[in-house]
């Protein structure tokens, strides 16, 4: 007997309760698309572990892709080649600057049926990324008492990590402090020019996207995410609590939205 009928039936006999089955339930959508998911600025493709695990585990094919998080350009044409490389159908999903890069990356390919925006940015054309984090972001204060630069080689950009004090209360301060400094000794540097370069034609004018925004979001803010999900016509969950991390600390909750997208294909 499999795990999902068991726990069903171990609800209609009373033996145990309903969140059993919840746990438990596989979704079955009519489709199987390849899922690529794009990781944001202080993070790697790690981020989705969770995500994958629940994708795989209903059966999807999900690549948890690296982001170079260099300029927005090359990245999102580094999305793209990755992209060409996927026979059929595929979700792209980003989170944070993750959501400017597959906003550049889709546009024109007929196979990504689907954009998911989790805690991101969805740029329209002209904007960059930095300017979208919202009024009240932890990101809106002096450089010096947010980040650790260095130079960026070959080019006059600055390399960004978070401080320490930063990163554990307003990029993942839902998370026990001992996986949050984990995570900040792990960043990997993002380049300002990455958050400066104006944003081309977005592609959440053509293809079909959902948001999932997290209210505890202190790095773009709750309000910014509504209003880009307003005018990009998105399907949009808020989740009550988590942070900007709400990928690594709930990624349950996350892919629901993405398996959501995914159930709209045919």
């Amino acid at each position: 007997m499999s795990k999902s009928l068991l726990a069903v039936v171990l609800i209609l006999t009373g033996a145990a309760p309903a969140h059993a089955a919840e746990a438990d339930a596989v979704r079955v959508c009519p489709v199987k698309p390849t899922v690529v998911l794009v990781h944001g600025a202080w993070a790697d493709t790690s981020s989705w572990a969770g995500e994958v695990q629940e994708l795989q585990r209903s059966g999807y094919t999900a690549r948890a892709i690296g982001n170079p998080l260099r300029d927005l350009t090359s990245d999102a044409q580094t999305v793209r080649d990755f992209l060409n490389t996927v026979q059929g159908p595929v979700v792209l999903v980003g989170h944070s600057y993750g959501g400017s890069v597959i906003t550049n990356a889709a546009t024109g390919d007929p196979d990504v049926k689907a954009l998911v925006y989790v805690d991101a940015a969805a740029p329209a054309a002209g904007e960059n990324t930095m300017q979208l984090s919202g009024q009240g972001s932890a990101l809106g204060g002096k450089p010096e008492t947010l980040y650790d630069q260095t130079a960026a080689p070959g080019t006059s950009a600055k390399d960004l990590y978070l401080k320490k004090d930063v990163f554990q209360n307003s990029f993942g301060q839902d998370l026990p402090k001992t996986r949050s400094a984990e995570l900040w000794a792990g960043q990997r540097a993002a380049s300002t020019a990455a958050f400066m370069t104006p944003s081309k034609e977005p592609a959440w004018k053509t293809i079909p996207s959902w948001y999932f925004i997290a209210s505890g979001d202190k790095i773009i803010v709750p309000e910014s995410q509504r209003a880009m999900a307003k005018r990009a016509k998105s399907k949009v969950t808020e989740f009550d609590g988590g942070s900007h991390l709400a990928l690594v600390s709930h990624p349950e909750a996350v892919t629901r939205v993405i398996e959501d997208a995914i159930c709209s294909l045919r």
